[in-house]
């Protein structure tokens, strides 16, 4: 039995319909889902993915596999996966990792394609361009990663790109898009506030009022 059958297996054999039927409301209805809490999915791929990372090898046709599937199990455990194996990605990995970003996107798994996209920087110069070019992209989602991909970095922050990158996305519409202009702002106040301050002072004429409260929250 394949690795996918194997965890296809358990998940069916561990689904749970009104949980599920919670989990797809939760999501407003966009997503089948087995029912299986995060804890318990964590419990069912543990093995599974004890082996991969002693592989040290990500295995693309698995998560190929896994990313057909319309449950949202499967969708979680590609950016599980793909975060336990960090290490290995590389650079020209990335358009395969878009393709996943693109399967039946919504904020529960751009969230966590964000950090893996973004930290493929630390080993490869080449992201920084690729988060400038992914900042002007007609797919807001791919925008929405573009913003947030320096999240919790700290006093690793390039300040300078994250300025650019929000710039390129003023005068959007886009919930999703102003929420994580807030959400990036708000996170890197933590870490320089005045920087923050001083950002929100020069462009909140073009700022949407929710990037504005959302970055200000900690100031």
């Amino acid at each position: 039995m394949s690795k996918y059958s194997e965890i296809k297996t358990l998940f069916e054999a561990s689904a749970q319909p009104d949980t599920a039927r919670s989990m797809s409301d939760y999501m407003r209805g966009q997503f089948p889902f087995y029912g299986i809490p995060a804890p318990k999915r964590k419990q069912l791929c543990r093995e599974l993915l004890k082996q991969e990372k002693k592989n040290k090898q990500i295995d693309w046709d698995f998560l190929n596999e896994c990313c057909e599937n319309v449950h949202r199990e499967f969708a979680y455990l590609v950016i599980d996966y793909l975060q336990l194996l960090q290490s290995c990605i590389t650079y020209d990995d990335v358009p395969t990792i878009r393709k996943f970003i693109q399967t039946r996107p919504w904020w529960d798994t751009i969230d966590g394609f964000d950090s893996i996209v973004g930290d493929i920087a630390f080993v490869d110069g080449r992201i920084p361009d690729l988060m400038l070019e992914w900042s002007r992209d007609d797919d807001f989602w791919i925008r929405r990663i573009a913003i947030d991909h320096q999240l919790c970095r700290r006093e690793k922050t390039d300040p300078a790109l994250l300025e650019q990158i929000i710039v390129n996305n003023f005068g959007s519409d886009e919930f999703f898009i102003n929420k994580a202009i807030g959400w990036s702002l708000r996170e890197y106040s933590k870490t320089d506030p005045e920087w923050v301050r001083n950002f929100i002072a020069r462009y909140e004429h073009q700022m949407n009022r929710l990037s504005v409260r959302e970055a200000s929250k900690y100031l």
